[in-house]
């Protein structure tokens, strides 16, 4: 019999696709980084004046080949060393240049090589937009104007072309890339892909959190920061292809020349991921390395298997309709009753003990499709407290029993509200 194939390794989470420690992990780099604190102060102060200098120099000349050569070359001395390859693939007809998001000066470095421009999409504008080498756009009315006037600058050919990022946010550029939005590709049919790569030595080339500010003295403390550009084919719409197909053509073809995969992480879900660290407890310090090691193979964990992702998603169910009860507590119980319905008879009826806890503790746990449920609009009648204690047992148990059918028909209709099926069909 033939050997199955080995199971695919899961997709990589946010916790892998960015840096939130800048220094080393390893001993010996982080010794070696201590010993080159001294130089890299003395570095920082030197290319603080001289990247002045820089600044006024690209602003005062005219956009040309000279230009870009010049501040090229004094870039070099600033520890920013940009390398290309396949040249011949730069298409002088395309107008929009797609690439990957590594760093906060992407544009910067690009712009060494070819007249392009970046829209400022966040952040603050006017004079910090246009020293930092933004295109202000403008537009504040949403995301369709914002489309509206990339078209209308598109459209007029004495414009430079325009460079997007779809990613919309940096990643670390080791382990894959963020799932591309569509709207850089409702600009114009054809694009031109840019294959972006940054290294540099001792510390990591991002971090999630961190300021363009910060990037920038980093930047001019390490010995070096090499960015190595490759163009690809320009990539033109087919018939019938939809913008969300082609944006995930491109984004396959980025991550096939990048050698990392493509994910459906998206920039909302960065910002969910830096939000959980900052609530978090301090965890013990763990810095990401800044390059992976090749000698080191890293150890990925053992992909879910069918049984535990039935679970989960049977475990989703119970959760949008308890959201008081834990989530531990409900797959121990769906363990052993392989059944949606049977659980949440179990919980309400009191076979299995638990503490309630909020419910947003765990909603968020649970990814979009879970915290995004509509909470009810009133409780059941069965959470309320009774008004009147009874006197004997017989009427006391008899209570009880009535909240406990009120509160699983409450559960019942609201389940079958969620996915518009009597819960006996998605149950098992």
């Amino acid at each position: 019999m033939e050997a199955a194939p080995p199971a695919a390794p899961p997709p990589p989470g946010p916790d892998r696709l960015f840096d939130s420690h800048r220094l080393p992990s390893d001993g010996l780099l982080l010794l070696s980084l201590l010993l080159y604190a001294p130089v890299g102060l003395c570095l920082l102060l030197l290319r603080l004046f001289l990247g002045l200098h820089v600044f006024l120099v690209s602003c005062a000349l005219p956009d040309s080949a000279l230009r870009r050569f010049v501040v090229r070359v004094m870039c070099s001395v600033l520890g920013l060393l940009v390398r290309q390859s396949q040249p011949r693939q730069h298409s002088l007809r395309a107008r929009v240049y797609i690439a990957n998001h590594v760093t906060r000066f992407d544009h910067n470095i690009i712009n060494l090589l070819t007249s392009c421009n970046a829209p400022m999409l966040n952040g603050a504008s006017g004079f910090i937009c246009w020293s930092r080498g933004f295109l202000e756009v403008g537009s504040t009315g949403g995301r369709a104007e914002l489309l509206e006037s990339l078209k209308a600058y598109s459209s007029h050919g004495g414009n430079p072309p325009l460079l997007l990022f779809p990613e919309e946010t940096t990643t670390n550029g080791r382990v894959g890339l963020l799932r591309f939005s569509t709207w850089p590709f409702s600009i114009l049919d054809m694009v031109q892909p840019v294959a972006l790569q940054v290294q540099r030595p001792f510390v990591a080339v991002s971090t999630a959190d961190a300021s363009w500010v910060t990037e920038l003295l980093w930047t001019f403390f390490v010995p070096f920061t090499v960015y190595q550009v490759r163009w690809l084919p320009s990539v033109c719409r087919r018939a019938e292809e939809t913008r969300e197909e082609l944006a995930l053509r491109v984004q396959e073809l980025l991550a096939l020349e990048l050698g990392v995969v493509s994910t459906r992480v998206t920039a909302a879900d960065k910002a969910e991921h830096l939000k959980r660290l900052r609530h978090s407890p301090p965890a013990p310090y763990a810095p990401v390395p800044s390059q992976p090691s090749p000698v080191q193979p890293q150890t990925l964990p053992s992909p879910p298997t069918t049984e535990d992702t039935r679970l989960t998603g049977m475990a989703q169910r119970v959760k949008e309709v308890l959201p008081h009860v834990p989530l531990a507590v409900i797959r121990k119980d769906l363990a052993q009753t392989n059944c949606v319905d049977a659980t949440i008879a179990n919980l309400l009826e009191g076979r299995v003990s638990f503490t309630p806890i909020e419910a947003e503790e765990e909603l968020s746990l649970l990814g979009p499709s879970v915290s995004s449920a509509q909470p009810p609009a009133s409780p059941p009648l069965a959470m309320l407290p009774l008004k009147v204690f009874a006197r004997s047992p017989e009427a006391r148990h008899l209570s009880l029993q009535d909240r406990k059918h009120a509160l699983l028909d409450y559960a019942r209709r609201r389940y079958t509200e969620k996915y518009g099926i009597p819960q006996s069909q998605g149950s098992h």
